[in-house]
């Protein structure tokens, strides 16, 4: 009878280990586990190494899920070999109440799978922890609440709604009590990266700053059309509007600008800007390609690179800032453009453009856009 049972599990093993979603099928080629040179000179300083890690945090939480769905033992899960080879273990499962699905994960680096590897110090750029969420799984069980989500983005371009954002939140706020905000990231693909950028930007906010990637973000959605629309007719009236006699009492600051530049407002922006997201976009991927659109001012077109002009408004913010990393090839299927697996290819090519995604600014625009100061108050004699 044991004799059975060992075969068993013996064969179990044997058929993960040629799983297509196992960790050295379609996992990272070329690529090196910490060891003890890292203390010295650190693989996470590397861009490269950097994303194509925290990619392979992604996937792990896409494969805890369909780990729990098969019902796969600890001896054969295929998730834990996603993150153990970079020295991480898993710290906290997020979980959707509304059907029990796994949809985020929160790892943390492992000190004692370091210590036998002689690695005695966490590695110069490795963050204490990271929370990975996930993207659409079309899978039964859970197909139906990440639609419900991906709905809802489509729909308001808001996921605040959903009881995943603030489960993510949550979760990001206590690790960032834990460790501290410069020793954690969060990051995500795919609907997951709409959720990271909405927990960031909320933390952001608060004069919280996470390091944060987004692998092929959502950038179409209904409420952006109308907003388009709105904008074209706004245009056409402002063009109307000027040749109109104007009142000299017209207050004519727009939201994107800083209020009290000069005192104190300059600061708080400067501020703001230490947080910038890193976002990693396939112009093939329709669902993200919106993103490498060039910002255009309303007036006449013109790229905002002439925001510097000598005639150029002093207290107008510049671009929202982040880093937006996009990858071209010839023409690909949908769920090439789309999927996870890309960012840790070898032959990977990605092009950097920074401040001029005209989705990036819209997105960010509200860090930028600071109350005006309250009236001073004045005690009566």
């Amino acid at each position: 009878m044991a004799k059975m049972v060992v075969e068993k599990v013996s064969s179990e093993e044997e058929k993960e280990n040629h799983h297509p979603y196992a960790y050295h099928v379609s996992g990272p080629r070329n690529i090196s586990s910490p060891n003890w040179r890292d203390i010295i000179s650190s693989s996470w300083k590397d861009e490269n190494y950097r994303r194509t890690v925290i990619a392979c945090f992604i996937q792990a939480v896409y494969l805890l899920e369909l780990d729990r769905q098969e019902n796969r033992p600890p001896e054969t899960a295929l998730a834990p070999k996603w993150w153990k080879p970079f020295k991480y273990k898993l710290s906290q499962t997020l979980i959707d109440e509304r059907d029990g699905s796994i949809f985020g994960a929160v790892l943390e680096w492992d000190r004692s799978a370091a210590l036998t590897d002689f690695i005695l110090i966490r590695p110069s750029g490795a963050p204490k922890a990271v929370l990975a969420l996930r993207g659409t799984l079309l899978k039964g069980p859970t197909i139906r609440r990440d639609i419900e989500d991906d709905l809802r983005f489509l729909a308001w371009e808001s996921l605040k709604g959903s009881v995943r954002f603030n489960c993510a939140l949550d979760v990001l706020k206590s690790s960032v009590d834990r460790f501290g905000s410069c020793n954690v990231c969060i990051a995500g693909h795919s609907l997951g990266a709409g959720f990271a950028l909405q927990v960031g930007k909320a933390l952001a906010k608060q004069g919280v700053f996470v390091e944060t990637h987004l692998f092929n973000p959502p950038s179409v959605s209904l409420a952006m059309s109308f907003r388009n629309i709105g904008e074209k007719a706004g245009f056409v009236w402002k063009r109307f509007k000027s040749m109109l006699p104007s009142s000299s009492g017209e207050n004519n600051q727009t939201d994107d600008q800083c209020v009290g530049i000069g005192s104190n407002g300059g600061k708080v922006c400067a501020d703001i800007m230490k947080w910038v997201p890193h976002l990693y976009v396939n112009n093939n991927d329709y669902v993200c390609c919106y993103y490498t659109n060039p910002e255009m001012k309303e007036n006449g077109g013109q790229s905002s690179n002439s925001a510097g002009k000598d005639n150029a408004d002093p207290t107008r913010v510049k671009a929202a800032a982040a880093k937006l990393f996009v990858l071209s090839k010839g023409k690909q299927k949908f769920f090439e453009a789309h999927g996870l697996e890309q960012w840790w290819k070898d032959d990977l090519e990605l092009q950097l453009a920074l401040n001029n995604s005209k989705l990036i600014d819209r997105q960010l625009k509200s860090l930028y856009s600071l109350p005006a100061p309250a009236p001073p108050q004045w005690k009566a004699l």
